[in-house]
């Protein structure tokens, strides 16, 4: 099943039309103080473009789990704000969801204006993607874009269910989304090499079985590398290791060699005597970690052969560190991975979640060909799942 030919934003006429909008304003809150508007600066350019074609923009997002009631800690009242400076004009509030102040609100803009409903999360039925609730928000509205790539792979009211209504197309925040991994994973610049990292195999298991039957080089680090050690007969010390997933590590090393993916394993790693930050470490080859060590990041070694491997590279695809990269002494596997993807000139795209926030931490953000804008919903892309909130928009004719 095809994503990438959805209706967009531009195939549509928006113009003197009220348009119910699904961004991700999922802000981080400090003491009701937004303090990092990196969400709402990913939505502007549909915005923008609704507002500059004389549209009527009704913005809506969830903030938090308010649990299907108000709970003002999670009010948006904080988005509308920031959102009115960086549009330079106001962005008037709703002080409800779907009731009076909402419809009120909706019933009087302008062409050209904007307005955001309160938490959608406020109401019970979001979440259940209630058909009554799906039909209000459809009510207030003509045409229906969702932008909200981190919540595509939930099927709530506003994400889903709002599109059996009325006309729905994708913003370009979900465009983009699906151009590069859609892209990356329908018809990639070979070589496709997939680079995959975390703690178990078992949170990336269909990651892994689809993608080795895309990919001409899959690499494995971080936590899980060490279950595939344990696989191969190896001691892992007392490194994080799934042996319940031990079979199926073996049944994945079988099918990559049948299929002719080259599956790269780290061949040398730092370890420690406990998960501490201070802890004691050394380099040791991977076949070789002693009783009473754990493993907390790739090895020099590794960093060359991965880096070998990304070079020559058409697509990279990464999702998950290679360590335990928020600590200095053990985020040099994470570091030469993101210096090897950005200087690979591959076309790179990063899966949300620990990856970006290395990325961007390097200052290497600007060297990626796309950054996704969200960790579940990408990693359930990557996967070759129906993400609900893209299955629903309408197809191009």
């Amino acid at each position: 099943m095809s994503l990438l030919n959805k209706r967009t934003l531009e195939d549509i006429d928006v113009s003197g039309k009220r348009v119910f909008v699904r961004c991700d304003f999922n802000v981080p809150l400090k003491d009701g103080v937004i303090t990092s508007d990196k969400r709402i600066v990913a939505s502007l350019p549909t915005i923008q473009y609704l507002l500059q074609h004389g549209a009527k923009v009704i913005l809506s997002s969830h903030l938090g789990r308010p649990k299907g009631a108000v709970d003002p800690q999670f009010s948006l009242a904080p988005v509308a704000k920031r959102l009115s400076e960086l549009l330079g004009q106001d962005v008037k509030m709703a002080s409800d969801v779907v009731g009076e102040s909402a419809n009120a609100l909706a019933a009087s803009l302008q062409n050209g204006e904007a307005m955001l409903i309160e938490n959608v999360r406020f109401e019970p039925g979001e979440t259940k993607n209630d058909p009554e609730l799906a039909k209000k928000f459809a009510a207030m509205a003509d045409i229906f874009v969702n932008d909200a790539f981190g919540s595509a792979h939930r099927a709530h009211a506003s994400t889903a269910g709002i599109a059996n209504y009325i006309p729905a197309v994708c913003g370009y925040l979900i465009q983009k989304e699906i151009e590069f991994i859609g892209g990356a994973l329908e018809n990639p610049k070979r070589p496709l090499v997939a680079i995959l990292g975390g703690a178990k195999v078992s949170d990336k298991i269909g990651v892994i079985t689809n993608l080795l039957d895309k990919v001409d080089t899959l690499i494995v680090g971080g936590g899980m590398a060490y279950t595939f050690f344990a696989a191969k007969g190896w001691n892992v010390g007392t490194s994080i290791c799934e042996r319940d997933k031990i079979d199926l590590a073996l049944q994945i090393l079988d099918s990559a060699e049948k299929k002719g993916v080259k599956f790269l394993l780290p061949i040398d790693n730092r370890i420690g005597t406990e998960y501490k930050e201070d802890t004691e470490w050394r380099d040791i080859d991977s076949d070789n970690i002693p009783d009473g060590w754990m493993g907390l990041d790739i090895g020099p070694k590794t960093e060359a052969l991965f880096a070998e491997a990304i070079k020559g590279a058409g697509t990279v695809i990464w999702n998950g560190p290679m360590g335990v990269s928020e600590w200095d002494n053990f985020a040099g596997g994470t570091i030469a991975v993101a210096t090897a993807v950005a200087e690979s000139g591959a076309i790179s795209i990063i899966g949300g979640g620990d990856s970006t926030a290395a990325v961007q931490k390097l200052g290497f953000a600007d060297k990626m060909t796309h950054i996704s804008t969200g960790g579940g919903a990408s990693l359930e892309f990557l996967e070759g799942k129906a993400l609900p909130g893209i299955v629903a928009l309408n197809d191009k004719d």
